[in-house]
């Protein structure tokens, strides 16, 4: 209990010393915040973007077109086939009679077909794949081509291919730039507790003429930086917070107008304890690297 007691007191100790210059306290928190946002933003709208375009996208389909002179055996054996295939989710069998059909149907051209000799459509399968990714779709289509009596494989995965390369640029420029604010971060850690240290180098001096181990001297400029790394983090989320809830009904009525219930979703909880953890643990890298550098130099005279 007393050594809770200790840690408890050097923490509002700590605490004290962030805010004995308020504004410059505040300032370095609300620059630690700013910093840590915008890559926390920018993940929240690629998650955000990820399931607006689950929601407005259809689903990628391969459709099989059939050789003219398939039989019903044929298609029997392909059904089968395909059925058996654990790449393939469903898959719907397509009459020629009926593709003519739903063609006259969809394009007002009941008159044109109605002068045909023959039907010129083959039979098909519609293919729903498990998988999403445009690689895994290519490879099946490839399979798919290969099989008897199936004349063309055909899949549309060029907008597919567009979508995993926005969100793969996107990703890699979350990560670089969560990457250099991390390193500005901790830089303005290191000079805030070095600041620290330069002011309290008397007391340094004099608490390890009184033998103070380094390891005691260095505790309250590791809260110090800790305090100050997770003080950024809830400034970040806050931040976060009230730009989507701004954000919201803007985006709700934009996606209403285009028939869809799409609405933004906030940090999960687990998003939001990793955006703490992190930023504290910033803070702490600062500080232990300050400490590093500048207490060693302090020594009794």
């Amino acid at each position: 209990m007393g050594a809770l007691a200790q840690h408890a007191g050097i923490a509002q100790n700590a605490l004290r010393r962030l805010f004995s210059s308020p504004i410059s306290g505040f300032l370095n928190i609300i620059v630690i915040g700013i910093a840590l946002c915008l890559p926390s933003g920018m993940y929240v709208l690629m998650q955000n973007a990820q399931g607006l375009l689950a929601e407005v996208s259809a689903s990628p389909q391969i459709s099989l077109f059939l050789t003219m002179d398939a039989n019903a055996e044929d298609i029997a054996t392909l059904r089968k086939q395909l059925a058996q295939n654990p790449a393939i989710g469903k898959a719907v069998f397509v009459p020629r009679a009926d593709a003519l059909k739903n063609l006259a149907q969809s394009n007002g051209l009941a008159d044109v077909i109605a002068g045909l000799e023959s039907n010129p459509l083959p039979d098909a399968f519609v293919v729903s794949p498990r998988a999403t990714r445009a690689q895994a779709l290519d490879l099946l289509r490839n399979q798919l081509q290969k099989i008897p009596h199936v004349d063309l494989a055909q899949l549309d995965s060029a907008w597919i291919y567009k979508l995993e390369a926005m969100l793969d640029f996107a990703r890699i420029l979350t990560f670089i730039l969560a990457g250099l604010l991390s390193l500005a971060l901790v830089a303005i850690t290191f000079n805030t507790i070095r600041l620290q240290i330069m002011t309290q180098k008397d007391e340094i001096q004099v608490a390890k003429l009184i033998g103070a181990t380094n390891s005691f001297v260095r505790r309250p400029f590791l809260y110090l930086g800790a305090m100050q790394g997770m003080l950024g983090g809830i400034t970040a989320w806050l931040i976060i917070v009230l730009c989507l809830h701004f954000l919201k009904q803007p985006v709700s009525t934009l996606s209403r107008l285009y028939g869809s219930n799409f609405a933004l979703q906030p940090l999960s909880a687990a998003d939001s304890l990793t955006l703490m953890l992190f930023s504290l643990y910033l803070g702490l890298m600062g500080a232990w690297l300050s400490v590093a550098r500048h207490l060693s130099e302090i020594e009794p005279r």
